[in-house]
């Protein structure tokens, strides 16, 4: 069973997502957040799997409130929904930790799969996407950190070359192929790279990648 806290400050929008998921015996709706402040509070108190975050919202902004429930430890997982692909809410929302983000006008089905995705710890939005939203913003990344420098320097030439992959956009099929790796042993590199460098996930990797110039923008 996969807990989901939806997070907007419309009614409707609320009860439609609430109606669509409760269609599905594997998700269930554990409460509603009308902002980002109720939001934090909630997922501390709840400890949904997902968070599904409006990111556009006053007071609290989604923005914040995925930074904050993230950064406490938790084991929630924040699904964010913008109204652009190529926008900047989503991608300060990537940098706050969020494990990707859909269209508001997406597709249901493509809403719970999404969930889905993310409860299961993938990333729901397509790397070539997040590439794209790191190159549309790229004048706003900070910088590698010492820290990051040090966890790079950590990965073996395989594991460098598997997270430059990544950043460039290929699927685990795509890297076993160029690499000549059975796909579960990608996988196990994909596994190790995560845990070295600190990400949650495949979006977490990417932005990492930019930060400390393994990939750098075309």
């Amino acid at each position: 069973m996969t807990t989901v806290l939806i997070v907007d400050d419309q009614a409707l929008q609320r009860l439609g997502f609430s109606m669509l998921l409760e269609q599905h015996p594997d998700l269930t709706v554990v409460g509603e957040a009308t902002h980002g402040g109720e939001a934090v509070r909630m997922s501390a108190e709840l400890r949904p799997d997902v968070v599904l975050m409006d990111v556009r919202m006053p007071a609290m902004d989604g923005i914040e409130a995925t930074r904050q429930i993230v950064t406490s430890g938790g084991r929630s997982r924040v699904l964010v929904l913008t109204t652009f692909d190529l926008d900047e809410y989503a991608y300060a929302a990537l940098r706050a930790g969020a494990s990707g983000f859909l269209l508001k006008d997406a597709l249901p089905e493509e809403l719970v799969a999404g969930i889905r995705a993310v409860a299961a710890g993938d990333a729901v939005i397509a790397p070539g996407l997040t590439r794209k939203l790191i190159d549309a913003y790229t004048h706003q990344l900070p910088g590698a950190t010492a820290e990051q420098q040090r966890r790079l320097a950590d990965l073996t030439q395989r594991e460098a070359e598997v997270l430059t992959a990544i950043a460039t956009g290929w699927s685990n099929t795509e890297i076993a192929e160029r690499f000549h790796l059975a796909e579960s042993t990608v996988k196990s590199h994909v596994s190790r790279i995560l845990t070295k460098i600190g990400a949650r996930d495949r979006v977490q990797a990417v932005i990492f990648a930019y930060d400390t110039g393994l990939v750098r923008p075309v």
